[in-house]
């Protein structure tokens, strides 16, 4: 049986309800699968020895998707080779590779959880109502311990950019 956490987030005021467990720091996080493109998968041990800044978006067609993208593309060019940046929404693999080439997006992978939702429902970020994956921002440790979680209470505003970058920065010194 797959969790609902009902209201916990809205989405333009009106609440929606995220499938799967609320993640907490210093829980380990859970593997998933996720398409790196039509035809090869990826899962959380694909990046092991890394720092992983995980940062989920609804679709990247949309402003506040395009700006957390962005802004996270930049800050991974200054962390180094002990961290990786994941994208991971439910665009197909062709619209984010399209959206990256036009975007500029060089630093960070994205990764498309179109499937079957296994990373938005192991995460607690699968929206029922829209079958959308919640703007959220996650980092693991290199053994993939949880270190820092924000799922957002409104799909449509911010994450905050700097806490996340800051946890990276701590797990690096």
């Amino acid at each position: 049986m797959t969790q609902e956490r009902a209201s916990v987030a809205t989405f333009k005021g009106n609440p929606i309800t995220l499938v799967g467990p609320e993640l907490k720091v210093g829980d380990t996080a859970p593997d998933f699968k996720i398409s790196k493109n039509l035809l090869e998968e990826a899962s959380l041990q694909d990046y092991a020895g890394k720092i992983k800044l995980i940062s989920v978006v609804p679709s990247l067609d949309t402003g506040v998707c395009d700006a957390q993208t962005r802004r996270f593309n930049q800050e991974a060019a200054t962390l180094g080779d002990d961290v990786i940046v994941l994208t991971i929404s439910v665009d197909l693999p062709f619209a984010q590779s399209r959206w990256c080439g036009a975007a500029g997006i060089d630093q960070v992978i994205t990764l498309s959880d179109y499937k079957d939702n296994s990373f938005g429902k192991a995460y607690g970020v699968f929206i029922k109502e829209f079958a959308l994956d919640h703007r959220a921002v996650f980092v693991l440790d290199k053994e993939n311990t949880i270190r820092y979680v924000e799922v957002l209470k409104e799909m449509g505003e911010h994450p905050n950019y700097d806490a996340p970058i800051d946890a990276v920065k701590q797990l690096l010194s």
